[in-house]
């Protein structure tokens, strides 16, 4: 199976540290931590809730989209009823900077916006598109206030039934693919933008991110408090900063 890295959270607290807004520099620093000692150490911890986390793939930067006005700075997010994943950390955030979160299913999203349940919601591009929340949203910000991971994981039981010679070549697919995946995925970030754009939707495609990362900073604090694991988020810093 694969499935965004905060849907693990509440079985497995510690992925969540993924989930700490702008904990990755970019994309390039995601992937030398997801594909590191960090990340390798992640997937081992799968093994506790019977998963055999396999590889990394790639879900995207989220995005802010809203049907009130354009979000340009975290004064735009307050006040915002916005729809998040069930991770603590995510919800945290948006608390952080103003907004009221409301954790609900993607199968759910697109008639909530619909009927103003809620004003926002935050997704990477590809979900954006595909779920056509477009269809239902008016203003999309290019925040990339979080990076999220799609992880690939099979039943450990499973995988510990298979001979060493198959489960080599499990854990091997699933990475050789993870980098067709990535590869594919930020490809298709260049016509997602063009392709909403003419859907009518209207887009901040930049903004100073550094005023959101100061409004979030408590979430580390907020992430250990709850988990431990500040070693992590130290580990994850000290890759950002390896030249």
């Amino acid at each position: 199976m694969v499935s965004g890295s905060a849907n693990f959270s509440g079985l497995l607290p510690a992925i969540g540290v993924f989930d700490i807004p702008f904990i990755f520099k970019d994309t390039e620093h995601a992937y030398r931590v997801l594909d590191g000692k960090v990340g390798q150490d992640m997937l081992s911890k799968m093994d506790s809730i019977g998963l055999k986390g396999l590889a990394f793939w790639d879900n995207g930067w989220r995005q802010i989209s809203n049907s009130r006005g354009p979000v340009r700075t975290p004064a735009d997010v307050k006040g915002l009823k916005i729809r998040t994943t069930g991770s603590p950390v995510h919800i945290e955030a948006f608390k952080e900077l103003g907004a009221n979160p409301v954790p609900m299913p993607l199968a759910e999203l697109y008639t909530a916006l619909e009927m103003k349940t809620v004003d926002a919601q935050e997704h990477p591009l590809g979900v954006f598109w595909s779920a056509k929340l477009y269809e239902v949203q008016k203003h999309l910000t290019l925040s990339n206030h979080a990076y999220s991971a799609l992880v690939v994981a099979m039943n450990k039981a499973k995988f510990d039934a298979l001979t060493p010679a198959q489960q080599k070549a499990i854990v091997e697919a699933a990475q050789e693919a993870g980098k067709y995946q990535r590869q594919l995925n930020n490809e298709a970030l260049k016509t997602q933008v063009e392709n909403l754009k003419k859907a009518g939707i209207q887009i901040v495609e930049k903004i100073d991110p550094q005023p959101f990362a100061d409004a979030t900073k408590g979430v580390r604090q907020f992430f250990v408090s709850k988990n431990g694991f500040a070693e992590v988020i130290d580990q994850i810093d000290a890759v950002r900063n390896a030249k």
